[in-house]
């Protein structure tokens, strides 16, 4: 019932290119065979505890565990005329276990809500003109669980400079999502049969660009303008007024999201990068937002490399947000989703990264093995640990 989320530190690329050799016959470019450039298999561990759960009003356990796997992987050819084609084949499971989805049915031990499977696989297809610095891209993704569909396209632009150190990308998406409208137990009807229905529609629109200052410092500035429509509230989510009445969720139907954020890597040497990062976030449920991260990787070795990092995040709460109790018949929207509450948070841990010459376990083409831990606190007592296990094949 409840979506999870698992997302690491991102990275920021080498805005360096280098040139395709084609080999060449006496009738021009020799057209290459579709291959495997790179697989990466990841699985995470995920869980938290709190005491504000939304489905309860506000109050009670927010414990929830959330197992995922994913496979990624990348295919390229190049075609007669030296065009590079790329195609991103991922797949994902979830598996997930929810104390406070439980709650749905408040008179329950053990019902359907407390666990649930979400799959999402997504394919992208990118065109690279190398010469001409040029690539577009398009995707479609989609997302399945019980009580919620997802599907998802995208469409990507980007060029680089004459030069080679600078890059605009242009990047369009869409969700189109439809939600089971699952009340809490004491709100449903009971002459209804099974679960309606509602849409939820995301239109997001990014533009970036980064630049190759000098052979040390490497920027990227990023803008996003969000916008979506339809049912977003959560139908399960309780919210109990003044008068000790209990109600279902009610938000707008409409939000608008502007996130801008810019990223730096910093080169100290061969050995060590300082990777930043600072987002600032408003919309138009008067949310404001900041986030810092920082993450420093050391090459201790031909092999080996550690990468701790961090991030503090701090946000108002939104306008429609009130803990338990704490709404009136007088509010027009309401919610008790401590998630918009006002709260800071910190993320803090550590990478290991092994890429051994011979390979993982002397299988060459396995060359990297990656291993991350964060642990995340927040400020209104929700906190939470991940661990992550990543193994390429390239």
């Amino acid at each position: 019932m409840k979506r999870v989320f698992l997302t690491g530190a991102a990275l920021l690329a080498l805005f360096q290119s280098r040139a395709q050799d084609i080999p060449v016959d006496s009738t021009g470019y020799k057209s290459r065979k579709l291959k495997v450039e790179e697989v990466n298999l990841v699985s995470s561990y995920y869980s938290q505890n709190g005491n504000h759960s939304a489905v309860t009003g506000g109050i009670g356990t927010q414990k929830l565990t959330d197992i995922a796997n994913t496979i990624d992987v990348k295919l390229v050819k190049y075609g007669e005329t030296g065009i590079k084609h790329t195609f991103d084949i991922e797949a994902g499971i979830d598996h997930y276990t929810s104390a406070s989805s439980d709650m749905i049915d408040l008179s329950a031990n053990s019902s359907a809500s407390s666990s649930d499977n979400r799959f999402y696989p997504s394919l992208t297809y990118l065109r690279e003109n190398e010469q001409k610095g040029r690539t577009i891209g398009i995707g479609v993704s989609s997302s399945t669980e019980f009580d919620y569909q997802s599907f998802g396209g995208n469409i990507s632009f980007s060029q680089k400079s004459k030069d080679r150190n600078g890059e605009f990308t242009a990047r369009l998406q869409t969700f189109i999502d439809q939600l089971k409208l699952i009340q809490p137990i004491e709100l449903r009807d009971p002459n209804s049969e099974g679960y309606g229905s509602a849409n939820r529609n995301t239109f997001a629109g990014t533009l970036s660009y980064s630049q190759v200052i000098n052979q040390r410092l490497q920027v990227m500035l990023v803008g996003d303008v969000i916008s979506q429509n339809g049912y977003l509230s959560l139908p399960f989510h309780r919210v109990y007024f003044a008068d000790g009445s209990v109600h279902q969720e009610k938000m707008p139907d409409t939000r608008l999201k502007i996130p801008i954020g810019l990223r730096a890597n910093y080169f100290m040497g061969d050995n060590i990068i300082i990777r930043a990062y600072y987002r600032y976030y408003t919309d138009d449920w008067n949310l404001k937002a900041h986030t810092a991260d920082l993450e420093i990787p050391v090459k201790l070795t031909q092999a080996f490399s550690l990468s701790p990092f961090y991030r503090y995040y701090s946000q108002s709460a939104a306008k429609y947000f009130k803990p338990y109790g704490g709404h009136t018949a007088a509010d027009e929207f309401y919610t008790s989703n401590y998630d918009l509450s006002k709260f800071n948070s910190s993320f803090l841990g550590m990478g290991l990264k092994f890429t051994p010459p011979a390979g993982i376990f002397g299988l060459k083409h396995w060359n990297t093995l990656e291993i991350r831990y964060g642990h995340y606190t927040r400020s209104n007592d929700l906190t939470s640990d991940i661990v992550s296990i990543n193994i390429k094949y390239r």
